[in-house]
């Protein structure tokens, strides 16, 4: 496997922040954001790791009925990142 730079693994998490700006209101599981953006799962989860671990992103790890999910995980952007997100576009 190559290895990927950190300009370019930056630049991924900025395409998964938007992904998850877009889907706002509906958390997606980490197939759906890979399948979005053409990428291997496994990538797209440590990156997506990364990201919660800098308070960009929320893990949800139950279900709507409160079960804990055992292999799969949802996430959503923090809402603290969303209004940001949301500041910035309002500049522009």
């Amino acid at each position: 496997m190559p290895i990927i730079s950190d300009k370019n693994k930056q630049k991924i998490k900025e395409q998964i922040l938007l992904v998850l700006y877009e889907n706002n209101l509906r958390p997606l599981f980490t197939s759906s954001i890979a399948s979005e953006l053409a990428r291997d799962e496994e990538f797209i989860l440590y990156l997506l790791n990364d990201l919660n671990s800098g308070g960009f992103v929320k893990k949800i790890t139950k279900n709507s009925d409160g079960k804990i999910y055992l292999a799969r995980k949802r996430w959503l952007l923090h809402p603290k990142v969303y209004k940001e997100y949301n500041r910035l576009s309002e500049i522009n």
